[in-house]
């Protein structure tokens, strides 16, 4: 049974994972951290340093700076932690790059497996397609995000880059600059409104047609999902930096 640490555990999503977690016979919450502290049968805590638990794993989905206080405390004390805060700063990848020394560190973008097929597949038609096609990714999420383009927009274009023969570049914003687009660009989009939880589309633009795929999240269960399966998985894990990669290749 691993035992599970949810900081930001009053938010939207940490209420998500509580409820994937309860149905589950694997795995169970120990405790909570939150701005909110609160006493019950899942004691929350205002930080971890608070919190007087035992547990295999920690699930973070809080804030950046919030974040950064997590690596510390799991690099000190050898507990796995699964990083699902996107919008990081240089400080906090370096934290995470150093965590990952002392204790299993999973980091992922986007916590979907679908979303993480989806870059399988950009890769394969990257690779298959070459410059003759234009590359084009548009993300869409709800009004309420603040990072754009969206860490999962960058994940794309990341795994695009890496079957790339010579590196692309990223172009975020084109009303500024009157010229012929490049071959060698990715263009990032970001739409916020409503309440989407997140769609992307990636579009390989080529001389008469348009390839596109696309993956859209029909509620945060997705990622809540990802998050526990990554947790489950990471518990028992040494010292290192795990991706959705390395989750994929062992449940398929």
């Amino acid at each position: 049974m691993t035992r599970i640490i949810i900081q930001g555990i009053n938010g939207r999503m940490g209420k998500v994972l509580c409820e994937l977690i309860e149905q589950r016979d694997d795995c169970r919450v120990v405790g909570g951290v939150d701005v909110t502290p609160q006493s019950g049968a899942i004691p929350v805590a205002a930080s971890l340093e608070e919190l007087n638990v035992e547990a295999d794993v920690l699930i973070d989905f809080s804030s950046p700076a919030a974040t950064k206080n997590a690596l510390r405390f799991c690099a000190k004390h050898a507990l796995p932690c699964v990083i699902c805060t996107t919008g990081l700063d240089e400080e906090a990848e370096k934290l995470l790059t150093e965590a990952s020394a002392r204790c299993a560190v999973f980091k992922s973008a986007n916590m979907s497996m679908g979303i993480n097929l989806l870059a399988q597949l950009a890769q394969q038609a990257a690779a298959a397609l070459g410059l003759d096609y234009d590359i084009e990714i548009i993300e869409k999420h709800h009004h309420n995000k603040l990072d754009a383009p969206s860490g999962t927009a960058l994940l794309l274009a990341d795994e695009i880059n890496k079957v790339a023969d010579q590196p692309y570049e990223y172009v975020y914003d084109r009303h500024s600059v009157r010229q012929k687009r490049s071959p060698r660009e990715i263009g990032l989009h970001s739409v916020r409104g409503g309440s989407i939880v997140g769609e992307h589309e990636i579009l390989f633009c080529g001389p008469d047609e348009v390839i596109t795929l696309s993956h859209s999240a029909g509620s945060r269960r997705v990622f809540a999902n990802g998050a526990v399966n990554a947790a489950v998985f990471l518990a028992n894990k040494g010292p290192g930096l795990y991706t959705m990669k390395d989750l994929m290749k062992e449940l398929l």
